[in-house]
């Protein structure tokens, strides 16, 4: 890959005007470097990527305990609340749903505004 890239980078500083005898050779190098890359990717899905599994349970309790989702509840409670509660969080180490309950945020209001599901999908 490294090669055929800088065979083409090289052809294409050669070439003179319009007339560069080097097209053939560049062609031919991104060609190769395309299957290399096709192959490169079937197989890194054949050998590393089908079968894996996500733990979800384990996955869904670093998402609890991550504090940058505080910022879904400012519309709700306020950017003071709500950095009061990640200061709390951090201290205890506790989730950010925990401490907000202790402050009384109503569940009704965590889950939609801690739901990360909502939150990994692409808005438009």
């Amino acid at each position: 890959m490294i090669g055929n890239d800088a065979a083409i980078a090289i052809g294409g500083m050669q070439g003179h005007f319009e007339l560069n005898v080097f097209v053939p050779l560049m062609a031919r190098n991104l060609l190769q470097s395309i299957k290399l890359l096709a192959s490169a990717s079937r197989l890194l899905d054949e050998k590393c990527v089908s079968g894996i599994e996500a733990n979800r349970e384990q996955c869904e309790s670093y998402a609890e305990l991550t504090l940058s989702a505080a910022t879904a509840l400012n519309p709700y409670i306020g950017y003071d609340k709500a950095s009061e509660i990640v200061k709390k969080a951090a201290a205890s180490g506790r989730s950010l749903r925990e401490v907000a309950r202790e402050e009384g945020v109503s569940d009704d209001v965590l889950d939609e505004a801690l739901d990360y599901r909502k939150m990994a999908q692409p808005h438009g």
